[in-house]
């Protein structure tokens, strides 16, 4: 059976790591413009139900860098789930392409795809998490950071996906993560019981921005109603309102903490123009690091040397 990268628990502290030290050796080797063709002849099929400028970018551009072929499919060109069975088109893209991407809404969808694939599926995003996203934050900190040691994370916001990963990670490595957010948008109750199992990381779950980001290495934020929850971003933005990060919170902390954002941001939302713009945020490095930790995964997956 081929290993997958579907939540970031399935892997172990050693595996993490090994995936971080390639990420850095691929991204070397991607501004050093070396000549680097392990999926010459071989390609990737890229499913969105979902639509990123990101995450399509970031992968078209790594694999063909990586001398492969990356397919899109757009919405309308193949809905999962709707107009042919999941498992079918798992079982037809395995014949066709070498690794498979899905970009999903459904957290299940992208579990069926995965357990009917004879190739690697990395889930690109579903509802429930964003494992690539949390991989290259994690990658950006220790970059910035030169260690993981005595980190705090605060997430502000919605108890979304991206906590979710967040939450996974904690499972493996070791840190100190809040997520502070308004009643009745806290993340997972199972996954959050998953850091407090693992005993790996300390959690804690906030409702207050003040204290919840004393001390805190890294303030991290997204958009208050991600895709599919547009119809309800005129009554979030009122619930939100004391969770935007402005640089008046981002002093808050009492020490230099950095400022992350997995995009797209809504400047003036959740994020003020002044914190995205300011010398804390690493916003733009995390982004880019999308493409050398994606690409770290498929090389993994796939078993190619470096």
């Amino acid at each position: 059976m081929p290993k997958h990268f579907l939540h970031l628990s399935d892997y172990s502290t050693d595996e993490i790591w090994e995936l971080l030290h390639l990420a850095k050796e691929l991204k070397i080797k991607f501004h050093n413009k070396e000549m680097y063709k392990p999926f010459k002849d071989r390609s990737l099929a890229m499913i969105f139900a979902k639509p990123s400028a990101r995450t399509r970018v970031s992968f078209e551009t790594g694999f063909e860098w990586m001398g492969g072929h990356a397919l899109f499919l757009g919405p309308n060109d193949i809905g999962i789930g709707k107009r042919e069975a999941i498992k079918d088109i798992s079982r037809l893209f395995s014949r066709y392409n070498d690794i498979m991407m899905a970009r999903l809404f459904d957290h299940e969808h992208i579990l069926e795809l995965a357990q009917f694939s004879t190739i690697p599926v990395i889930n690109g995003l579903t509802d429930y998490n964003h494992p690539c996203q949390i991989l290259a934050d994690i990658m950006t900190i220790w970059e910035h950071r030169g260690n993981l040691d005595n980190l705090k994370i605060t997430y502000m916001g919605d108890g979304n996906n991206i906590v979710h990963s967040w939450l996974q990670l904690a499972c493996r490595l070791p840190f100190h993560f809040v997520c502070c957010s308004p009643s009745g948008f806290e993340p997972d109750l199972k996954t959050e019981k998953m850091v407090e199992n693992s005993g790996r990381s300390t959690y804690e779950l906030s409702h207050d921005p003040k204290t919840a980001v004393k001390d805190a290495d890294v303030i991290y934020t997204d958009v208050w109603a991600s895709m599919g929850q547009k119809e309800e971003a005129n009554e979030r933005e009122k619930i939100f309102a004391d969770y935007q990060v402005n640089q008046r919170l981002m002093n808050k902390s009492g020490k230099e903490t950095l400022f992350m954002h997995c995009l797209p941001a809504e400047r003036g939302r959740e994020v003020t123009d002044s914190v995205m713009e300011s010398k804390n945020s690493i916003v733009f490095d995390e982004a880019e690091n999308r493409m050398h930790a994606q690409n770290a995964v498929m090389v993994y997956l796939s078993n190619k040397k470096i």
